[in-house]
This record gives C-alpha cells, structure tokens and sequence, in this order.
C-alpha cells in the first residue's frame, strides 16, 4: 500500500536538483556578502566558486541524514526550523575556511560568515518552504526519469 503523498521520502535525484537551486541562491549571497565586507572582487568570486563544490556535498550529505531521521514524518515549521539551523552551522564553518583561507584574515573570514548566519537562514526557510509545495515525484517527471 503506497502511503500518502507528503509523507515519501525525497529520491536522491530531487535532493541533488534541490541542492542545485540552493547552492545558486547561496552562492549570490556569499559572493555578495564578500564583496560588501572585503571590498575585493577577486575574492569575493574565489570565494563563492569555491563554496559551489564544497557545499554541494555537504549539503547533500546534510538532506540525506535529514532524510534518514525524517522517514514517515510530515515536515512541519519546526523541523524546518532546526533543518535550516543546522545547515547554516555546517554552511558557516565552511564559509569561515573558505573566506579565511582566501583573504588571509580570520576577521574577515568570520565577518563573512557572521552576516551569512542571517541572510542564509532566511533564505534557506523560504528555499525549504517551497521545495515542500513541490510535490514528491514532480521533478523526475519534469526530467523524463
């Protein structure tokens, strides 16, 4: 008996096309949030294209655990909520490596990725909000798979 349709769990196909769009918006937010704090464009765009590769991992690897704890559960505010805290914790010391090791300087580093803990939690609730008015199966029918 196939359960309701909210409560499947997510192909790994829909988390990678989900990864995707997130990583587009966060990786505008990083290199604009650089360039504002650093002044530097050079760095801003090293940054940014270096968190493309890096955080689509982890963020994969982040919805697959997510996935594993929420199977059978409907994905209300709250689990939102801590979702998006989590990822932004795993994304920011990210950041912080990256953008130290860019500029040079732990300050700006950390500058950068102080100001991401606000903009991408925000972001990320409406990202995550979204994807869940996208209903499960949708997305392999808009790729033919």
């Amino acid at each position: 008996m196939e359960k309701d349709n909210k409560y499947k769990t997510e192909s790994h196909f829909r988390s990678i096309i989900k990864g995707i769009s997130w990583r587009i918006i966060g990786t505008l937010d990083t290199m604009l949030l650089s360039y504002l704090i650093t002044g530097h464009v050079a760095n801003s765009l090293k940054i940014g294209f270096t968190e493309v590769f890096t955080k689509i991992a982890l963020y994969w690897l982040h919805e697959r655990i997510w996935q594993y704890f929420l199977v059978g559960k409907e994905q209300n505010r709250i689990i939102s909520v801590v979702k998006a805290a989590s990822w932004r914790l795993l994304g920011s010391l990210d950041t912080l490596m990256i953008s130290w090791y860019y500029t040079g300087e732990f300050k700006l580093g950390l500058s950068i990725a102080s100001f991401e803990v606000i903009t991408k939690m925000i972001l990320y609730y409406f990202h995550e909000r979204a994807w869940l008015a996208v209903p499960v199966g949708s997305i392999r029918k808009i790729f033919g798979r």
